[in-house]
């Protein structure tokens, strides 16, 4: 399955086994994966290990040391940035996805700042059921992730 270069970003995630696991989605979907630091782990911690098994080795995971780095590298790639978050005004089943696009998610204990709500070229929330808040971030990702390989996979 081609995923026309997706990136998943994960902002300063902050558990390590919700992070493996969303890397262990991305590589089922072909798609890349971006992480802006600090994270709230050690990369060799083994709940990050066992949450990604042995598909941690089947995806291209790029490490940036700040937001502000990872703007530097999106701008210059030229790719949008749809902000997963409960603050969102487009609706993930009407988003429109694109080539190339980056989905990002917010950190598990605090989301994404405004800055990075700001930065963003839309902010997509997925709809649940009143009055419950959100999905669990790894499920948001695999949720999102799922639904533009669906759409691009049909062009």
């Amino acid at each position: 399955m081609q995923v026309r270069n997706l990136v998943l970003a994960l902002y300063q995630p902050d558990i390590a086994a919700n992070t493996g696991a969303m890397l262990r989605t991305c590589a089922c979907f072909g798609a890349e994966a971006a992480i802006v630091e600090p994270a709230g782990f050690v990369f060799s911690d083994r709940r990050f290990r066992r949450g990604g098994m042995d598909y941690l080795d089947a995806i291209n995971i790029t490490r940036h040391v700040s937001f502000t780095a990872f703007e530097d590298w999106r701008r210059r790639e030229r790719r949008r940035l749809a902000l997963l978050t409960t603050r969102g005004d487009v609706n993930l089943w009407d988003c429109r996805f694109e080539a190339g696009d980056v989905l990002m998610v917010g950190r598990e204990s605090a989301g994404a700042p405004e800055a990075v709500h700001e930065a963003a070229d839309m902010c997509v929330k997925i709809p649940i059921q009143a009055p419950l808040r959100s999905l669990n971030v790894g499920v948001a990702a695999g949720v999102a992730l799922a639904e533009a390989v669906r759409q691009l996979a049909r062009r």
